[in-house]
Formats: C-alpha cells, sequence, structure tokens
C-alpha cells in the first residue's frame, strides 16, 4: 500500500465545518494532552507534543475521516509504565514508542485491522473500566498536593491514607474546584468553553493570585520540538519489543473503537488497515520528537464531528494550532497547578469506566459478567497485556463451548435459501411492497465474532423505509450481539426506518432486555413470528404509517 494513495483521501470540500471542528478539538485536547503528558511521566510538553504529531499523520493518512488523534487514558498508562522501565535512559522509552508505531505499521500493512473487532465486548469493557480505575486512584495523591509514587497502582493505594491525613489545602482546594468544574458547569456555557480549560484557566489565575502553595508544573522549554534518534540496548530489546507491542495492540484496539463511535455518527464505514498504518506514521513520528503515543480520541472525535468536521482536514487544523500555541506556552503552562490537571483526569477516568454495561451487569450472561470482572481485576492489580490475554482465551473456549453444545443440540438442522425459507404468503406480501420493506433473516449464534459482520451485511441506507429482522433460526444471543441489534436501532432510526423484531427466543429476548436493548422498541413491533411481522409490515405501507417518523 502506497502513501501517497493513503493521503489522497485528503478532501477540501468543508473547509468551514473542517476549521470549526478543528479548532474545537484543539481547544479541549490542550489540557488533556498536558495532564496525559504530566501523568505518563514524561512531561507536559510531551503530551502537547504526542497530540501534534498523532494528530496531524493520523489524519493525513487515516482512514476514518472524522477521528481526531492524540494521547489517551490507557495509553497514558502503559506509557507511564514504559517511562518508569526506562528511567535510567529516557530515550529508550521513546524508542519503544517508535517500534510501537512500527508494530501498527506493519498490523495495516498485514491487513490485520479487521481481526480487532474480534476481541469480545465483555473483554473490552474489563479492560477500559480497569484503565479507568487506574487513573482516578493515580490521580488522586496529586488531588492534595502529594507526587504519586513509585510502584504502581498498589503504591498508590498504600499511600492514600497518609496523603489524606496530610493534604495541601491549596492543593485541595483548587484541584476540588476543578472536579466540580468539570462535572458542573451547565452545557449551554461547556459548548461555547469547554470545562476543562476554563478550569485550567481558572485554576491557574488562583494559584497564581491566591492559593500560592499548591504544586506547580514550573519551568518548561519552550520553541518547536527537536528530533531524538532512536536508542537501543541489545540486553534490553526483548523488554522493548515486548513493550512496543503492548503500546501497539493497546492503541490499534483503543483507535478502532473510536473509529466504530464515528462511523455510527456519521453513517459510514471506516477502513481499518488504513486507520493502523496512520496511527503507526503518528506514533513514530511522536516518538522521534518525544512526544507520548497516541491513539484515536474518542471525545476530540465526538466534538469534531458535531462541530462540523468531515475530513481529515480538521484533524490537520487540530494538530497546526496546538503547535502554533506551544511556540509561547511555556511560561504561562509553568503556573498550571498539577491538582488541576489532576481533577481534569479524574473526569477522565470516570468517564472511561464502562457505565453503561455496568448498570445492567445484574442482567447480563453471567459467564460474560465473570470474564469482565477477570479482566477488570488483572488490568488494575496484575499486567495490561495479561489482562487482554487472559480475557480472550476465557472468553474464546466458553464460545468454543457453547458452540459444541449447540452443534450436539442441532444436528438436524440445515442451511436453507431464503426463497425456500419462505411461506407462500410472506412472499407474496414482501413481492408486493419490494420498495418499501426488506426482510433480514438471521441464523446461528449472533455473538463477539460474528456480530459486527453481521451490522455491515444490514445495508440499511437502501430506501426500504420497513426492516423485518427474523431471529427464527438464532441459536444465541450474547452481550457483544445484543449491543450489535442496538447499533442496527440506532442507525434505522437515523434514518427514519421503522424495524420490526420477529421470533425472538427466549434466551435473546432476556439478554436484550436485561441490558435495555429493547426499551425503544414499541411493543407492537416484536412480534412472535415472522409471518405476523411480515403482515403488520405490509398493513404499514398501505396505511401510509411508513412516512411517519420511526419511533
Amino acid at each position: 500500500m502506497q502513501i501517497t494513495s493513503i493521503a489522497s483521501g485528503l478532501r477540501f470540500d468543508n473547509l468551514r465545518g473542517d476549521l470549526f471542528g478543528g479548532v474545537t478539538a484543539a481547544i479541549i485536547a490542550l489540557p488533556l494532552a498536558l495532564a496525559f503528558g504530566v501523568a505518563s511521566g514524561a512531561g507536559p510538553m510531551a503530551g502537547l507534543y504526542g497530540a501534534i504529531f498523532v494528530g496531524f499523520f493520523a489524519s493525513l493518512f487515516g482512514g476514518t475521516a472524522t477521528q481526531v488523534s492524540g494521547p489517551t487514558g490507557p495509553m497514558t498508562v502503559v506509557m507511564a509504565i514504559v517511562i518508569t522501565q526506562y528511567a535510567h535512559e529516557p530515550a529508550l522509552a521513546f524508542t519503544v514508542v517508535m517500534m510501537g508505531g512500527l508494530f501498527q505499521i506493519l498490523f495495516g500493512v498485514l491487513r490485520l485491522g479487521n481481526l480487532i473487532s474480534l476481541v469480545p465486548f465483555t473483554v473490552v469493557s474489563g479492560f477500559m473500566s480497569g484503565i479507568g480505575v487506574i487513573i482516578i486512584i493515580l490521580q488522586l495523591g496529586p488531588l492534595v498536593g502529594h507526587a504519586a509514587p513509585q510502584g504502581g497502582i498498589m503504591a498508590a493505594v498504600l499511600a492514600l491514607p497518609d496523603f489524606y491525613a496530610h493534604p495541601n489545602w491549596h492543593a485541595l482546594a483548587v484541584g476540588g474546584l476543578t472536579v466540580a468544574m468539570v462535572y458542573l458547569m451547565p452545557k449551554r456555557i461547556s459548548r461555547i468553553l469547554p470545562a476543562p480549560l476554563l478550569a485550567l484557566v481558572v485554576g491557574s489565575v488562583l494559584v497564581l493570585l491566591v492559593l500560592n502553595d499548591a504544586p506547580v508544573l514550573g519551568d518548561i522549554p519552550t520553541g518547536a520540538p527537536t528530533p531524538h534518534l532512536p536508542t537501543l540496548e541489545w540486553a534490553a530489546l526483548p523488554q522493548m519489543l515486548s513493550s512496543a507491542l503492548v503500546l501497539s495492540l493497546l492503541g490499534s484496539i483503543d483507535t478502532l473503537l473510536t473509529s466504530l463511535v464515528a462511523d455510527s455518527m456519521t453513517r459510514t464505514l471506516h477502513k481499518p488497515n488504513r486507520e493502523l498504518i496512520a496511527q503507526g506514521i503518528g506514533n513514530m513520528a511522536a516518538g522521534l520528537f518525544g512526544g507520548i503515543p497516541g491513539a484515536g480520541a474518542t471525545m476530540r472525535t465526538v466534538v469534531n464531528i458535531r462541530s462540523g468536521g468531515k475530513t481529515g482536514l480538521s484533524g490537520i487544523i487540530h494538530a497546526l494550532l496546538l503547535l502554533a500555541i506551544i511556540l509561547g506556552l511555556g511560561p504561562l503552562a509553568s503556573t498550571i497547578p498539577h491538582a488541576v490537571l489532576a481533577g481534569i483526569l479524574i473526569k477522565v477516568g470516570v468517564d472511561i469506566i464502562d457505565w453503561r454495561y455496568m448498570t445492567h451487569i445484574r442482567y447480563a450472561p453471567r459467564p460474560g459478567v465473570a470474564i469482565m470482572f477477570l479482566v477488570f481485576g488483572l488490568t488494575v492489580f496484575v499486567d495490561l497485556i495479561l489482562a487482554v490475554g487472559v480475557g480472550m482465551v476465557a472468553a474464546s473456549l466458553l464460545f468454543v463451548k457453547r458452540m459444541a453444545d449447540l452443534q450436539i443440540a442441532h444436528t438436524h438442522a440445515r442451511n436453507v435459501s431464503l426463497e425456500a425459507l419462505l411461506h407462500e404468503e410472506e412472499a407474496k406480501i414482501l413481492a408486493r411492497h419490494a420498495g418499501h420493506v426488506i426482510l433480514y433473516h438471521l441464523s446461528g449464534p449472533v455473538s463477539f465474532g460474528g456480530a459486527k459482520g453481521m451490522m455491515q451485511g444490514l445495508a440499511l441506507g437502501n430506501g426500504h423505509k420497513v426492516v423485518v429482522v427474523d431471529f427464527s433460526d438464532v441459536t444465541l444471543i450474547d452481550t457483544s450481539g445484543a449491543f450489535a441489534v442496538e447499533d442496527l436501532l440506532h442507525r434505522a432510526h437515523a434514518g427514519n426506518q421503522h424495524v420490526l423484531l420477529a421470533g425472538l427466543k427466549p434466551q435473546g429476548r432476556k439478554v436484550m432486555e436485561g441490558l435495555g436493548i429493547l426499551k425503544p422498541v414499541p411493543r407492537e413491533h416484536i412480534f412472535n413470528t415472522r409471518l405476523e411481522a411480515i403482515r403488520y409490515a405490509g398493513d404499514m405501507v398501505v396505511s401510509g404509517e411508513v412516512e411517519k417518523p420511526a419511533a
């Protein structure tokens, strides 16, 4: 794949929207990049350099037009571990970042991007929630004026009683104000001036004028970043490759999950392998110039899309604006309190936790819940990559067992074509209303392995107003499959289409009801049989109800 062919996706037909989207994303990115840089141990400017280089190259060459990339919570947690490992020679840490970028390029060239979607939802949920908890715990010390101790998460937990028994009251005041601002600021104000940026300004002014004892960032270098050539220690090479692989895998998962969010908002499909190559180029550049690694950033991507960004130009504008800011930022950034950045990161950590799954956990399938908590515990207390690996193995073994059980139970089943499947009345109704009604017949398990492929196969943008989804031959629906159905409902609603569900078995219905998937579906749009649903769809067309907005 040639770099020129990748960059050809850049367009200039949405200049106004991309300009506004890029500027807004940069305003959001500034305080977060500073905070992530400090949290990583590489310093605030390293966070900004990461936002600039990853943001620029990922947008220039990327496969998700609206995605804005930069330092993220998960990548920062891993980078903090890397910085600690190579404290004796910091250049090695940034060489690891470059190596991680090279791995990502290799993933894209080998077309491994599509395999990322095979990571089960419960594994991702446990991992991301664990990352969120790590960020929160590590920032509780700086919030009250104490530096996070060396020794990882357990050292931070053990130090908390002493930290809070002897707080720096000035730091606590400004940190508490920051947390209050990022949580309580009215939306009408935060749309104009993002809460993290306003907290950054207000906190810095308070420390400068009143709360002088709160620790601040101190002297920060200014000027354009300078390149640093890769450094290797042959004795450390195996560990460096291992750390780089962790960064690349996590960055790839983080990025492509954000790409899926962008797809759902823009009703487009990203190019995963192109996106991985672009992220790899960005991370190699970030490591070369002393920046921390990054990935697709969900918050900045959502803000970009809502502000009008539609092409990679918005991400490039975001990066160039940050570059312009850092050329004179040093004297101002030196007065930023650590407690303010800690307050911002605590909000980031809370947002990373998968609350949607947590709130429905009582009704989710028990094996999936067990895997989620297993991955969560390993992420927080043991090792990040081990957590994902163990979760994948556990989920795969569970899936194999389920499929073996179903194979034994359904050995009499056989595949049939859709035409042979339909009864005479069903076929006549569908033929009569072919331009308005379409039937999708699903069979077998709807699980983490096939959920994404199933969703991409249901082409909703073809003019049909009523979509009948037949679950009569579906043998299993797991958590990932249920959320895939939810995505279908959202896409249909956005396209003003009505969705009728037919033939849901008790197992699948229980899972989807427990997770809240069926709440937005009117009761009259759920049928026991496919024939009932098709009859109802025909009646909707005859009565003119299909012209009304979907419920």
